[in-house]
């Protein structure tokens, strides 16, 4: 019987997933065999199993497609993140009715596009016997063992676009400009669109900020003549001190024995701080949440090749029966490395790295 894998993306949507789902079916077709999809994320597994044949004649235009075709889920069955960076273990009926169904389909292994929660599941599903090749998925550039996660330059880039704009009306209206920015509980998207857009202060969840500090920041343009500020604030971010700022109703999933349980949804921090800096230096400032718009549309050229390479990488490691593995980029290569070695630890900006110094070296304040 020809050889057959499986492809599934889970989690968040994220731009690039299309480039990636594209060069695994291409990439298979050449090695003449033939890749399922399924559908919903890891829901598709289950009964009554989702899945298609993806025809490697009908991946044109998926390259530059937004979102993913297969569609994705970040809750249900297979959901493994309960709060603020927790994790739990999937139902093992649920390991094994989908092991069942990927030996009914008669598949070689199985594809896991997704970011720590979805290859956390991944790993659990490959001790479960599922051969497993996890790629590495996110805006957030979390995820150990590889430099740079897809989907983030493309965040990085609307971000940094946005802060442009902002900083247009800002200095129209002389005002505070506060931009909110998605990362969870890692800074890299603030921190990097933070710099190439100019900003006066950079909030992220690595370094601990005093608000005092981020109004001190603002007077001291004042003085200088400079009557707008851009303050970026990841979503992650908190007080000295403080909680995580969250906001509307966690998302729900459904754990073991059908209880339900909740993820924490970050969000709102923006707010606070706008509020707490119009209260103290008296200057009219405004907020600007930029959401899930950092998670469509169409991947930069940087990610339409990472996604390409993760993808072809992928098979290759089909190809070399190696399993329970994540493909990472580690320049100039993309290798195969244990997704013990990815899932839960994640990847942040070091407060004393080169990233922090050179924004420091600006006179950008990180609240400290």
């Amino acid at each position: 019987m020809k050889t057959r894998i499986g492809i599934l993306t889970g989690g968040g949507d994220c731009p690039g997933l299309n480039a990636v789902i594209r060069a695994v079916v291409i990439a298979a077709a050449k090695n003449a065999w033939t890749t399922f999809g399924f559908l919903g994320g890891f829901e598709g597994l289950l009964n009554p199993v989702r899945a298609r044949v993806l025809d490697p004649d009908d991946m044109d235009g998926l390259l530059f497609l937004g979102g993913t075709i297969l569609g994705t889920s970040n809750s249900g069955r297979f959901a493994a993140k309960v709060g603020h960076g927790e994790k739990r273990e999937i139902d093992h009926a649920v390991i094994v009715e989908a092991k069942g169904n990927f030996d009914r389909l008669g598949l070689r292994a199985l594809v896991v596009v997704g970011g720590d929660g979805s290859l956390s599941i991944a790993q659990q599903l490959h001790d479960g016997g599922v051969p497993v090749v996890g790629v590495p998925k996110t805006i957030d550039n979390d995820i150990a063992g590889t430099t740079v996660t897809f989907g983030f330059d493309t965040a990085v880039s609307f971000a940094t676009d946005a802060l442009d704009r902002l900083r247009c009306t800002a200095a129209s209206h002389e005002r505070v400009l506060v931009c909110e920015m998605m990362g969870r509980y890692a800074g890299w998207i603030a921190a990097h669109s933070g710099i190439a857009g100019g900003a006066d202060a950079i909030l992220i969840p690595e370094i601990p900020f005093n608000i005092e500090r981020v109004c001190e920041k603002i007077r001291e343009r004042e003085k200088d003549g400079k009557r707008h500020s851009l303050v970026v604030v990841a979503e992650g971010a908190r007080q000295d001190g403080g909680e995580f700022v969250t906001q509307g109703a966690p998302a729900a999933g459904i754990g073991p024995g059908g209880g339900a349980f909740r993820e924490a949804r970050l969000g709102g921090v923006a707010t606070m701080v706008a509020d707490e800096i119009q209260k103290r230096t008296g200057k009219e400032t405004r907020v600007c949440v930029l959401g899930h718009l950092q998670r469509g549309g169409v991947p930069t050229t940087f990610d339409r090749m990472l996604c390409t390479r993760f993808g072809v990488g992928a098979v290759r490691l089909i190809s070399e029966e190696r399993f329970g593995v994540m493909v990472a980029s580690v320049p100039p290569d993309t290798i195969g490395i244990p997704l013990q070695e990815a899932i839960g630890r994640l990847s942040t900006v070091p407060p004393d790295g080169d990233i922090v110094r050179t924004g420091r070296a600006l006179g950008i304040s990180f609240g400290d």
